[in-house]
């Protein structure tokens, strides 16, 4: 088991850069087909591990190209138990493809031997990321997310990222989850289009809350699956807890949930802004270290926020 008592490189000073979104890129510009908008199962073919490492290096080496660290993240956003069992997998199968996915990421940072590299294991909601639908208890949620942040512990992985959480009794479950099998953990809530979390609850109210119920668990916290328009006065009106955010990773749209669930067409919106949006927050908020992208982005927008923040 990979010792993990070393503190995190990203929390060092540098800014590091991670990917974009994932599945819209698999999706749109890869074209190929992610029933529930899993991506993990394209570790179990040839095929499907050559897109990963396609979409991975594309990433990779943007980050290389400007001298910035990168944290490979995992394909295993939606690789829980009830979202694997729809697809067909057994949990025998989903622990090994959580462990796949972090063996692949290995493997190819070994190719990016200049900055720093980290490697995160991916956790999604156990329901849908822009819908709380039926919140867990605490114990449910640690219970449900331990099994695969367990497949997670027993590999090189160096944390573990839970993406888009929409309410703060999974983000508590998440983070007992972790420190029971010794792993940092980030947690990044999904936001709407006011900067609350799809539960209402204020951003600031809930970090302070999973911070007060698990000690400061959290190596931090990021946002994600909202454009930087919906939390940019959120963030500079914040209180003490915005030192908490360390990293962004924003839409490259400015719809809302509702209208990104019934787009046909994908909005990649313009990479430049994305990248003097990101300067801009960092102005303000110098301690973000992490920058990667949600939906509709893609490497040209990890490129543009590399560029605009060269002088940080």
């Amino acid at each position: 088991m990979k010792d993990r008592t070393t503190i995190l490189p990203q929390l060092g000073g540098d800014i590091f850069v991670t990917d974009g979104g994932i599945e819209t890129t698999l999706i749109f510009d890869y074209g190929i087909d992610l029933p529930l908008f899993a991506a993990f199962p394209l570790l179990g073919t040839e095929d499907g591990r050559a897109a990963l490492e396609r979409y991975y290096r594309t990433h990779a080496d943007v980050a290389a190209a400007h001298g910035r660290g990168f944290i490979f993240e995992s394909a295993t956003w939606r690789a829980s138990p009830d979202w694997a069992h729809k697809l067909g997998f057994n949990e025998r199968e989903l622990a090994e493809f959580n462990r796949q996915s972090i063996s692949l990421m290995d493997a190819l940072r070994r190719d990016f031997p200049g900055p720093e590299s980290v490697l995160s294991g991916c956790v999604g909601p156990r329901g849908d990321g822009y819908d709380p639908g039926e919140i867990m208890t605490v114990s449910e949620a640690e219970a449900y997310h331990g099994f695969q942040i367990e497949a997670f512990a027993g590999t090189n992985a160096d944390l573990v990222t839970a993406i888009t959480i929409t309410n703060t009794p999974e983000a508590i479950g998440i983070v007992r989850a972790a420190r029971k099998w010794n792993m940092p953990v980030v947690i990044s809530f999904t936001l709407e289009t006011d900067g609350r979390l799809p539960t209402g609850q204020t951003l600031g109210s809930a970090i302070e809350e999973v911070d007060e119920r698990t000690g400061g668990g959290p190596a931090y916290f990021m946002l994600n699956c909202a454009h930087p328009d919906h939390f940019r006065e959120t963030l500079q009106n914040g209180g003490a807890w915005r030192n908490r955010i360390c990293g962004i990773r924003a839409n490259a749209s400015r719809l809302s949930h509702a209208e990104l669930d019934e787009a046909e067409t994908l909005d990649d919106g313009d990479p430049v802004e994305t990248g003097r949006d990101y300067a801009e927050l960092r102005e303000f908020m110098p301690h973000l270290v992490v920058f990667g992208g949600c939906c509709g982005t893609d490497h040209r927008h990890i490129e543009q926020v590399c560029m605009a923040t060269r002088s940080a």
